[in-house]
């Protein structure tokens, strides 16, 4: 099978010349992303820091650990991540189809400023106590309402562009992006289901209850890690480390082995994490073993993306951005082992509702959606602001080497913490009663609670260096050589 443009995303490149894509809404994408990374981070500091000295929760009801626990999260997800999303889906759709965005600059810039707008509202709806009662303290009804508008527009623009493309194959990020915006469409519409009180208020009452509430809360849970955390981020995957190596995509043919496995298996997931609930026994062991077999497309694509780099390895020497993706990759297959194993019931037994999970969790979010999307970040902002390169790679060695001892500092203390949590809740005396009180293993955790706060700072820490040096690679004055390039050769058949 011939797969010129179909291998290596600079094939599906447009020539120099041939068309220009729409890149100031992406621009704009792109410095969201830094900053709400930035707020993301600092809140996770701050809400770390409550969790080890509990008077930092102070005495105002807008800054408790409940309030700003939800701003961390979205703000890492959806603000971060999300606009990391939507500036790569958007610059990728367009250099691999050869076409500009459907709707052109102005739909850029509704989706841009829309999506900003969500990000505040349901910001300030955390702070100020208005969500509905739900796993990841949802926003109000309005919000969501806005949000299902905003993300609309988005498939058409994606979509569009697609269709409208000249290139006759559609490269692979590029299905990972598109099943990452129809399923999150999906599954934001069918989890926030709300029947408003009135127009005049912003309450609501949810339409899921007990069990069933569970289970669609999970199915939306599990597979917003599923979609949004991880097929979006391998269609970053899939086209920036191809394109910071210089090398073309290890296996075509494994990419899409890997896109349909993962698309149908992820789906069935999300029971894993109702084990021992009153969610029927049939649907935990279900969701048990799809998560077990999600290790080997996972695993599947961690192959591909580090084999892209055979003959480049050279590169991790002197491009430090390129480092980011790699480790990034090698942060995935963890994090895809860990889960899988976390979903057995017997391991399960042991690990649920303590920080092993959190740290868990935590080794993804930091090492893959974090690293790849520094990683895409370092690449695109000399690329949108045309310069001959980044202000610092020596800043990007200080970020990388920060921010990775920030995770490990992070996930091994949150593994330390969270076994000897189960642990002890397991622990009973010679008489049959529980060894230990609760507030006993929370004593036992603080020690735990502060390195992790130390790796988050370093996380952080990581995160302003980029800043910086993103700040002064865009007021550079060294610009990009504008010469007109050759069109690429294609790549021999598979």
């Amino acid at each position: 099978m011939a797969v010129a443009a179909h291998a290596d995303p600079t094939a599906g490149d447009a020539p120099a010349g041939e068309f220009t894509i729409i890149e100031a809404p992406l621009r704009a994408f792109a410095v969201a992303t830094i900053f709400w990374g930035v707020v993301g981070f600092l809140m996770g500091v701050v809400i770390a820091s409550q969790l080890t000295w509990p008077l930092l929760n102070l005495d105002l009801e807008w800054t408790t650990f409940g309030r700003l626990r939800p701003v961390h999260t979205s703000a890492v997800i959806f603000a971060f991540g999300g606009n990391a999303l939507l500036c790569t889906s958007l610059y990728v759709v367009q250099r691999t189809c050869r076409a500009r965005l459907f709707g052109g600059e102005d739909m850029g810039w509704f989706l841009f400023w829309g999506y900003q707008f969500f990000i505040v509202a349901a910001a300030l709806g955390y702070v100020l106590g208005v969500t509905q009662s739900k796993e990841y303290a949802e926003p109000e009804w309005y919000v969501d309402l806005w949000l299902t508008v905003v993300w609309v527009a988005y498939l058409v623009a994606f979509g569009g562009t697609i269709l409208r493309r000249q290139e006759p194959h559609i490269y692979v990020a590029n299905w990972f992006y598109l099943a990452f915006i129809i399923t999150i469409a999906m599954l934001h519409i069918v989890n926030n289901l709300a029947l408003p009180v009135g127009g005049g208020t912003g309450k609501s009452y949810v339409v899921w209850t007990g069990v069933q509430d569970a289970m669609i809360q999970w199915w939306y849970g599990h597979n917003a890690v599923g979609f949004f955390l991880t097929a979006g981020f391998l269609g970053m995957m899939y086209y920036f480390i191809p394109k910071q190596a210089d090398r073309p995509v290890y296996s075509y043919r494994l990419s899409i082995i890997h896109f349909w496995s993962l698309i149908f298996l992820y789906i069935w997931a999300g029971p894993h994490h109702l084990h021992y609930t009153a969610l029927p026994d049939w649907t935990q062991t279900l969701g048990m073993v799809f998560s077990v077999m999600l290790w080997m497309p996972s695993w599947g694509g961690m192959i591909n993306g580090l084999m892209t780099l055979s003959g480049a390895w050279d590169k991790l020497r002197t491009n430090p951005a390129l480092r980011f993706s790699v480790t990034a990759v090698g942060f995935y297959a963890m994090a895809t082992f860990e889960g899988p194993v976390m979903s057995i019931k017997a391991v399960n037994s042991l690990s649920h509702y303590t920080d092993w999970t959190i740290g868990h969790v935590h080794s993804g979010a930091l090492g893959w959606n974090g690293f790849i999307t520094f990683g895409a970040m370092y690449y695109l902002f000399p690329k949108l602001w045309k310069k001959a390169g980044l202000y610092s790679e020596k800043l990007v060695s200080w970020h990388f080497w920060l921010a990775t001892l920030g995770i490990v500092l992070y996930i091994t203390s949150m593994w330390v913490s969270g076994i000897m949590q189960g642990l002890m809740w397991r622990a009973y005396d010679e008489l049959g009663f529980l060894q230990y009180s609760f507030v006993e293993t929370v004593a036992a955790m603080h020690p735990y609670y502060a390195i992790r706060m130390l790796g988050g700072l370093l996380y952080l820490t990581g995160a302003l260096l980029m800043a910086y040096n993103l700040w002064m690679t865009v007021r550079s004055t060294a610009l990009a050589e504008t010469a007109p390039q050759p069109a690429f050769a294609p790549a021999p058949a598979e």
